[in-house]
């Protein structure tokens, strides 16, 4: 089912799961994935549903398009995929940030104190790059301050089905020793990696204190989408063929 974090308003976010949507097959069913191969109105009818969730209109709903960057912006005024980041905030009422995953971590941040709000896409690599911290950034220019920031991580990768190889995790010790903890080795080539761990790891290096992690694995939990398994059930036809859900959060 559909997650809240207990740390946020309830009323004013939600990590949708894949359910509740009208799209069919291997993208039953709210799929928010324009980069699929889904019927293009059938993804439009699927944002309309997680807008209408917040009482606004569709044209209230502000997607990036996104990739695996540490580039995070201020909104002014929703837009669909017509900014290329990673991460965003607003002080804006009624716009609602919406964040694209299917086993990468959704990272939903609210200052009810000053009024600010942000989204941040968190795959491993945006997370190793520094998004979670320049999207906190681009919070503190509208200004939200660090002590009054609440931060939630939604469905993901769980260590126990993120198996990665020598390439990732050198790229993380290459950047920091420190980052071996969290790696845990499964035989000799491959490694367990904790992508919600390191979330919470570099939050709390920026500052931030009030912290969720939801503990779902998009992989096991099937009330999800998951792009890894997907891949392992040779579903994927095309590049980027894979349903993805929504993260959400508004003012």
């Amino acid at each position: 089912m559909s997650c809240l974090a207990s740390n946020l308003p309830a009323e004013k976010h939600l990590f949708f799961d894949r359910h509740g949507g009208i799209s069919g097959g291997k993208y039953a069913s709210l799929n928010a994935s324009q980069r699929s191969l889904d019927n293009p109105e059938n993804i439009r009818q699927n944002l309309n549903i997680a807008a209408r969730h917040f009482n606004q209109p569709l044209t209230n709903l502000c997607i990036l398009t996104q990739g695996v960057s540490n580039h995070a912006v201020c909104i002014n005024e929703p837009s669909q995929y017509q900014i290329t980041a990673d991460g965003m905030a607003t002080n804006k009422a009624n716009t609602i940030l919406a964040i694209r995953t299917a086993d990468c971590a959704p990272i939903l941040f609210y200052d009810s104190q000053n009024q600010v709000i942000g989204a941040a896409h968190a795959g491993w690599r945006g997370a190793l790059r520094g998004i979670i911290e320049n999207t906190v950034t681009q919070m503190l220019r509208l200004g939200a301050q660090k002590k009054f920031i609440a931060a939630a991580i939604g469905p993901c990768l769980q260590k126990k089905s993120f198996i990665c190889q020598q390439d990732m995790r050198q790229e993380f010790l290459s950047q920091d020793p420190a980052y071996e903890l969290f790696f845990t080795p499964q035989d000799n080539q491959h490694w367990l990696f904790d992508m919600q761990e390191f979330c919470i790891h570099r939050l709390q290096n920026c500052g931030i204190t009030d912290i969720f992690a939801s503990n779902i694995d998009t992989y096991t939990n099937r009330d999800y989408f998951s792009y890894r398994r997907n891949c392992h059930q040779n579903l994927i036809s095309a590049p980027r063929d894979y349903p993805t859900h929504l993260s959400t959060i508004i003012l």
